[in-house]
């Protein structure tokens, strides 16, 4: 089923209006006709089984018939912290971590980051990446669209994860898996977590030792070396795993 989002305003008790570019995606690319079915997320966490009424000059109007069954959110707000990659790459883990569940991504600027802050580039990267979120939602049916931040400075970066429950910092000298497990076995549903992932070149030791003092763990990912790339949709996945399975024990005990 074809996965849309709009404004909260535009959601009555039974009806719903879209406008905009997704009205033309709809219409002139998929070529959806009324009466066909489609879900409709508000972006606030809300989403609408609806039949296409009809279309206007303004935009298109639904009728809602429902609720999906399944919510597609994680049970815990986890948001990626990602160094400065070089080139496209942060469309790419943008894409990537919205599909994996990710509620935010926030590049910063680290010593070894290649690409640097561009206050003039800033405002109009941000926008693509967040156009680059909007889209993955909606292929991978989230009920919200995860903000995508400006770059930022590390500094600033870590002050804006002091008041998240857990912050792991994946780094390839950190030795052994226990800590990993131990720390990632003990996040439950409801905490917030940040990941902190460096860029091409990794962190420099006094990163992590800055990250420590800031409340930050250091972790392993493994025995392997991954690219900027990959270690933070690895470490996305491994607690998709842990949390959507936790949660799901949970559930079976209640019952």
């Amino acid at each position: 089923m074809q996965h849309f989002f709009t404004d909260p305003a535009r959601v009555s008790r039974d009806r719903i209006f879209i406008e905009g570019n997704d009205v033309n995606h709809m219409k002139n690319v998929l070529r959806m006709k009324p009466g066909e079915r489609v879900c409709i997320s508000d972006g606030a966490g809300n989403s609408y089984l609806c039949f296409i009424d009809s279309y206007t000059d303004e935009g298109a109007e639904l009728s809602i018939y429902g609720i999906p069954e399944q919510d597609t959110e994680l049970p815990s707000k986890i948001f990626l912290f990602q160094g400065l990659p070089k080139g496209d790459k942060m469309e790419w883990i943008v894409q990537k971590a919205v599909e994996l569940g990710a509620a935010g991504v926030i590049p910063f600027a680290a010593k070894r980051s290649v690409s640097k802050l561009d206050e003039k580039k800033a405002e109009k990267k941000q926008k693509r990446w967040q156009a680059i979120a909007k889209g993955a939602a909606e292929q991978s049916g989230r009920s919200i669209i995860p903000e995508i931040k400006k770059a930022v400075s590390y500094e600033e970066a870590l002050r804006m994860a002091a008041k998240m429950d857990v912050r792991l910092i994946p780094y390839e000298l950190e030795k052994g898996m226990e800590e990993t497990a131990r720390v990632i076995e003990g996040i439950t549903p409801g905490q917030s977590v940040g990941i902190f992932i460096g860029p091409e070149g990794g962190f420099e030791e006094s990163e992590i030792e800055q990250a420590r003092a800031a409340g930050a763990v250091p972790v392993s990912l493994g025995k392997r070396i991954l690219r900027t790339e990959t270690a933070g949709l690895a470490a996305l996945s491994v607690l998709m795993y842990h949390l959507e399975a936790h949660g799901h024990n949970l559930i079976e005990r209640k019952a």
